[in-house]
């Protein structure tokens, strides 16, 4: 089945259809990641977005639930380039056709993904639609132009979780998983090995602006017991939960659209040791009095390098965001202290009176890269020295 592919600026792509046959509009952006499509899908950081991965063949794993960050996939559309009919690995459960056919997202396959990517880095992130349904350019061109804006949209409040509940309590789901292997001693079943998780040691409570499954398995498996709490919850409702430290997620949408996320995480930060990434930094950013401002076409992927100003040290990093934080806005008392080496931005943050910092990437990243694992340990320390 044909479809199309419209951007606002009358750009458009026809190809085939896979997935669901319907009509789907939202801010389109591209993801440099060779590997990871299900996480990107279920990723609750693009809710309102549609993806296109600059991998050419997609699908050739299939989709498990095990990989999932979420319960169910976000993304308004997905394009590739192909995608594979044939899913061959042993933990494949469905074919990524079935899946999104099963969640009623449209994609678009057989479309030049390197033309449309080099379209979006030269003139921006832009609103688009996918469709199987509309068989005009031009009525599907109106479509994207009348979609809402990314910048001002609030979409915490659609992926936000309803109720305040502690994440794995019988410690089954944060378990590090390997295939086995008898020459180093490992041995399993049909699902592999799991490795028993320690103690925890440290209770926190974790903001959930969107958050994302393994950002959930990391804590535990640093040793934080970690409860899990609404994005509309006050300071007040956090300090009565007497945490030894704040988490605050990833997530959606526009970070200067959330004032009443930022006044209660301004009252928070003088009482407790914080964490953030992501979409958590970018609002710590605003509680400590800065700004956000919209990239032109934003960082997704898994080869993002940034600096440490502080040791010199560049790693490779996973993304995914629109929006940073705008470093001359911050006040004296906020140091910068990571870099993306791309384009200069804001990549983490650290307060210089109390125990706060944050990072704008993902150091939980599954599928990889992990050099920037070591923070949840760094706020394990933080917590200690706290006490």
């Amino acid at each position: 089945m044909k479809a199309i592919l419209a951007l606002e600026d009358g750009r458009y792509f026809e190809g085939e259809s896979f997935g669901a046959s319907a009509t789907h509009t939202g801010e389109i952006c591209f993801n440099t990641s060779m590997t990871g499509y299900q996480e990107v899908l279920t990723d609750p950081s693009y809710r309102g977005q549609m993806v296109a991965m600059t991998y050419p063949l997609i699908g050739n794993y299939g989709v498990n639930s095990l990989d999932m960050e979420s319960s169910q996939p976000h993304v308004r559309g997905f394009i590739i380039e192909e995608l594979c009919q044939t899913p061959s690995n042993w933990r494949s459960e469905e074919s990524l056709d079935a899946y999104l056919k099963r969640w009623n997202i449209p994609g678009i396959q057989g479309i030049d993904t390197r033309a449309l990517t080099k379209h979006l880095r030269t003139l921006g992130a832009m609103r688009a639609v996918i469709t199987s349904e509309v068989s005009s350019v031009a009525e599907a061109v109106k479509l994207a132009k009348e979609s809402p804006s990314m910048e001002g949209s609030d979409y915490v409040k659609e992926v936000t979780t309803k109720d305040i509940y502690r994440w794995d309590a019988t410690d089954s789901e944060s378990r590090r998983w390997d295939i086995p292997n008898p020459s180093q001693g490992t041995i399993g079943g049909d699902e592999g090995y799991f490795h028993p998780l320690g103690k925890a040691k440290y209770r926190v409570v974790a903001y959930d602006f969107g958050i994302k499954r393994n950002i959930l398995r990391c804590l535990r498996q640093s040793g934080f017991e970690v409860q899990v709490v609404p994005a509309t919850t006050k300071a007040e409702e956090v300090l009565a939960l007497k945490p030894d430290g704040v988490f605050l997620s990833n997530g959606p949408g526009d970070p200067a659209a959330l004032d009443y996320i930022h006044e209660e995480i301004r009252k928070l930060v003088p009482h407790q040791p914080i964490f953030a990434i992501c979409l958590g930094h970018q609002i710590l950013g605003h509680a400590f009095g800065g700004k956000t401002f919209k990239l032109k076409f934003g960082h997704r992927g898994g080869n993002q390098p940034v600096k440490d100003l502080r040791s010199g040290k560049i790693s490779i990093t996973s993304q995914n965001h629109g929006f940073a934080v705008d470093a001359e806005s911050l006040p004296s008392n906020v140091e910068v202290t990571h870099i993306n080496l791309n384009d200069g931005t804001v990549e983490g943050l650290r307060h210089k009176e109390w125990p706060v910092f944050s990072v704008q990437y993902h150091p939980e990243a599954a599928p990889g890269p992990n050099d920037a694992s070591y923070f949840f340990t760094e706020f394990a320390n933080l917590i200690e020295a706290s006490r």
